[in-house]
C-alpha cells in the first residue's frame, strides 16, 4: 500500500493551518510531506522532526537546539537556500515548513545520467558555495553537504536544503553520547577525529561532492561505515584524473584543496572556496567544460552503512508504489546511491576520536583452529582480551573516551546553561561582563569554546551579558585642538576615529569642527553611548585659500562686492593722490595675485584727490621775493613778461590769484606777470 495511505499524517492538518497531501520522503531525523498552507494558501514543505529524537534525557536539548536553529535558518536570505517559513509544535510534534521545490535532488540527478558533465559539475559546485557563503558570514555552518540535499528545480535553479536540523542532533549526540552524526561519505576528518566543525567542514564535504558528480563515484567506499570513515581520516582525497583520466591538473588542484585532510590546507569558507572554483572554470576551455566521464547511470541500493548497521534506528523508506516525485524531494536521507559498495547518503552515528591509532581490518576470519592448538588459542585470546581492557581504559581515562564536547550554550540564559552543562557532566563556572549586542542575561562567550573538546569532568566558564556598557558623551569636544579631544574621548571610555580633514571659515586649524556616532548622528554632551564606540572626528584645517583679485581703479563699494564670494574684507585708508581721481583705489596690500584664505582682510588706498594749499598773494612784489614766496608755499612758479622786460621787475599780476582762503593743489603751477 503506497505511503499516501498508510502514514498518518497524510490527510491531517497540522497546527490548524498546513494539511498534509502526501509524503515527499522520509529519513533518519525527520520526514517530509507536501502540504497546503490554508492561511496563504500555497504549497509548502513541511518536516516533522521524528519522535525519538525528544525523548530521553537529551530530548528536550534537541527540541530548544532544533527551534533556535530552525530561527537561525529563517533570517537566512538568499536565492540559493531553501527558505523556512515556520517553525512549530503542534502536541508533541515539532516542524519546519518551508519552501517547496519541484524537481528532483542531486543524488537522483547523478543516479539517472552518471557522471555530470564538467560545466554542470562546477554550475553545482558555484551555487552550493554561493548559498553556503550566505549562511557563512553569519557564522551558520551547514555540517551536512551531501547530494540529497542540493536541490535542482525544473526551472534551472539550485537549492541548498536542510540547515538546522543536522547540527541540532550533532550537538546533542556529541556531547551525551561522544558520537557525531553525519553522512559518512562527506565527513570532514576533524569532525571523525574531534567533534569539530567550522566553515572549512562544510568545504570539505563540498569537496567530495564535486567529486562525485565529475567522476560519478566517491573517493572513499566500504563494507561499513567505520571503514569509510577511517579512510577520511587516513587518506588523502585521490586526484579526479586516478578515473578519469582526461581532467585538467586545474580540476584536481581544485578538488584536493577543497578536500584537503589537514583543515588549514582548505579555503576559509564558502566564499573563498567559489572564488576558487570561479578561478577554475574560467581556466578551462569550453570542449572540455563540455564533457564527462563515461559513467552509465544506475539505481542500486549498496551494501555500505547500510542502516542496519548503524547505531541509530534507520527508517524503510516509502513503498515501492510512492511516486516519483514523492522520491525526489527535500530530505532525502533514504535514497539509494549509483554504485554498490558507496556510501549511502544515510545519516550515521560514529564514536568521536575514529581512525586514530587504529587499523581497520577487512580481511576473511581464519579457519577454525584445530584442536591441538587450543591451549595455544586460549593463551592468545587471554593476551588479546588483556589488550582489550588495557586500551579500553586508556580510551575512557586518558584518550577520547575520556573527553566530552562543550554543548551548546550561547545565547541561553545562566540557569539554562548550567542545567545543560551539569546534563553533559560538565561544572559551571559563570561570570558576568558588558557586552554591545548580547541581550541581557544571555551567554555570550565560553571557554573552551561551544563545540571544543573538555574532560569529562572539565568546568566550562561562561560569561554572561550585562548589556551595553554606556557612558556619557563628554563635553567640549567640538572647538578643541584634535589631540586634546581625542584625549579627553579615551578618558571617557571611547575611541577616536577621523573623517577627512575639511576647512572651514569659522573653527581655526587643527580644531575639531563636529563629533558624530557611527550612524551619523551628531555627538551630543551628555548623551548616553555604549563604551568603546567610535566616535568620528572631523578636523578643521582653518579657511580654505583662495588668490588675491586687483580692486585697485575701483570704489571701495564695488571692491566689497568683488571680494565677498571669498569673504574677503577691506580696510580702507584715505590718501592724497594727484593721479588717481578721489573715491577711487589708489593701491592695495597684498597685492594682486598673492595667495591668501577666505576670511583675510585687504588693505587698501583710497584717493582723496590731490592736496589743496594756501595760496599767497605776490602782487607789487619784486619777482625773486615773489618766486621764493610761491615756491615755499609749494608751487611751481612760471614768469612772465608781456610788457617786455623792465628794470623795475615787480609782479603786477598773478594766476590763480592768491590771498586770504585762496588755495591751489599743492605742486601746480603759477603764473605771475612782472614788469
Amino acid at each position: 500500500m503506497g505511503a499516501t495511505i498508510t502514514d498518518p499524517f497524510v490527510g491531517r492538518l497540522v497546527d490548524s493551518r498546513y494539511e498534509v497531501v502526501s509524503r515527499i520522503a522520509r529519513g533518519g531525523m525527520a520526514t517530509v510531506y507536501l502540504a497546503v498552507d490554508r492561511r496563504l494558501d500555497r504549497d509548502v514543505a513541511l518536516k516533522v522532526m521524528h519522535a525519538h529524537l525528544a525523548e530521553g534525557t537529551s530530548g528536550s536539548d534537541f527540541v530548544a537546539r532544533f527551534r533556535r536553529e530552525a530561527r537561525t535558518a529563517a533570517r537566512l536570505t538568499h536565492p540559493g537556500l531553501v527558505g523556512v517559513y515556520d517553525q512549530g509544535v503542534d502536541g508533541e510534534t515539532s516542524y519546519l515548513t518551508m519552501e517547496y521545490i519541484d524537481g528532483c535532488n542531486l543524488r537522483r540527478h547523478i543516479g539517472e545520467r552518471g557522471a555530470l558533465t564538467v560545466g554542470d559539475a562546477l554550475r553545482i559546485g558555484e551555487s552550493v558555495l554561493d548559498a553556503l557563503a550566505a549562511a557563512h558570514r553569519v557564522g551558520l555552518v551547514h555540517r551536512d553537504i551531501k547530494p540529497e540535499n542540493v536541490l535542482l528545480a525544473t526551472d534551472g535553479r539550485v537549492k541548498l536544503a536542510d540547515f538546522g536540523l543536522a547540527r541540532a542532533v550533532t550537538e546533542v549526540t556529541s556531547t551525551t553520547t561522544g558520537t557525531v552524526l553525519g553522512t559518512v561519505a562527506y565527513l570532514a576528518p576533524e569532525l571523525v577525529v574531534r567533534g569539530d566543525s567550522d566553515a572549512r567542514t562544510d568545504v570539505y564535504a563540498c569537496g567530495i561532492l564535486l567529486y562525485e558528480m565529475l567522476t560519478g563515484r566517491q573517493p572513499f567506499t566500504g563494507e561499513t561505515p567505520i571503514q569509510v570513515a577511517f579512510q577520511h581520516v587516513n587518506n588523502d582525497v585521490p586526484a579526479p584524473s586516478e578515473l578519469v583520466r582526461w581532467l585538467p591538473i586545474e580540476i584536481d588542484d581544485t578538488v584536493r584543496a577543497l578536500a584537503a585532510r589537514d583543515p588549514d590546507d582548505r579555503p576559509v569558507d564558502a566564499a573563498a572556496a567559489l572564488s576558487l572554483l570561479r578561478r577554475t572554470r574560467a581556466a578551462l576551455d569550453d570542449e572540455t567544460l563540455a564533457r564527462h566521464a563515461a559513467v552509465s547511470p544506475s539505481i542500486v541500493l549498496p551494501t555500505a552503512t547500510d542502516p542496519a548497521e548503524t547505531d541509530l534506528d534507520a527508517d524503510e523508506p516509502d513503498d515501492a508504489d510512492a511516486s516519483p516525485d514523492e522520491e525526489s524531494a527535500t530530505d532525502g536521507d533514504e535514497t539509494a546511491l549509483i554504485e554498490t559498495g558507496d556510501a549511502r547518503g544515510t545519516t550515521v552515528a560514529l564514536p568521536i576520536g575514529l581512525g586514530v591509532g587504529v587499523e581497520v581490518l577487512t580481511a576473511p576470519p581464519a579457519e577454525p583452529p584445530r584442536t591441538r592448538h587450543r591451549a595455544r588459542w586460549i593463551v592468545l585470546v587471554a593476551v588479546l582480551a588483556a589488550l582489550i581492557g588495557a586500551g579500553t581504559w586508556w580510551y575512557l581515562q586518558v584518550g577520547p573516551g575520556a573527553y566530552t564536547t562543550v554543548p551548546t550554550i550561547l545565547g541561553q540564559s545562566e540557569a539554562e546553561a548550567i542545567t545543560i552543562l551539569d546534563r553533559a557532566g560538565l561544572a559551571a563556572d559563570p561570570t558576568s561582563a558588558f557586552h554591545a549586542e548580547a541581550p541581557i542575561g544571555e551567554v555570550f562567550a565560553t571557554t573552551p569554546g561551544q563545540g571544543d573538546r573538555i574532560r569529562k569532568d572539565g568546568a566550562v566558564a561562561f560569561t554572561i551579558s550585562k548589556g551595553p556598557d554606556y557612558v556619557p558623551f563628554p563635553e567640549g569636544v567640538v572647538g578643541i585642538e584634535q589631540a586634546t579631544a581625542e584625549a579627553t574621548l579615551v578618558a571617557s571610555g571611547l575611541k577616536a576615529a577621523y573623517a577627512e580633514a575639511e576647512y572651514s571659515d569659522t573653527v581655526g586649524n587643527t580644531l575639531i569642527i563636529s563629533a558624530t556616532l557611527p550612524d551619523g548622528t551628531p555627538a551630543e554632551p551628555g548623551a548616553q553611548t555604549i563604551r568603546d564606540t567610535e566616535i568620528r572626528l572631523t578636523v578643521s584645517k582653518g579657511p580654505e585659500p583662495v588668490t588675491i583679485t586687483s580692486v585697485v581703479g575701483m570704489t571701495v563699494a564695488d571692491a566689497t562686492a568683488q571680494l565677498e564670494p571669498d569673504r574677503l574684507t577691506l580696510a580702507p585708508t584715505e590718501v592724497f593722490s594727484d593721479t588717481v581721481a578721489a573715491g577711487l583705489i589708489v593701491d592695495q596690500s597684498p597685492v594682486a595675485g598673492a595667495e591668501g584664505h577666505r576670511g583675510d582682510t585687504i588693505a587698501v588706498n583710497v584717493s582723496k584727490g590731490p592736496e589743496m594749499l594756501p595760496l599767497p598773494s605776490t602782487y607789487g612784489q619784486n619777482v625773486k621775493t615773489a618766486e621764493a614766496a610761491l615756491q615755499a608755499a609749494g608751487f611751481i612758479v612760471k614768469v612772465e613778461h608781456p610788457q617786455g622786460i623792465s628794470p623795475l621787475n615787480i609782479v603786477y599780476s598773478q594766476k590763480p590769484e592768491g590771498g586770504e582762503g585762496k588755495t591751489a593743489p599743492k605742486g601746480s603751477t603759477i603764473v605771475i606777470n612782472v614788469f
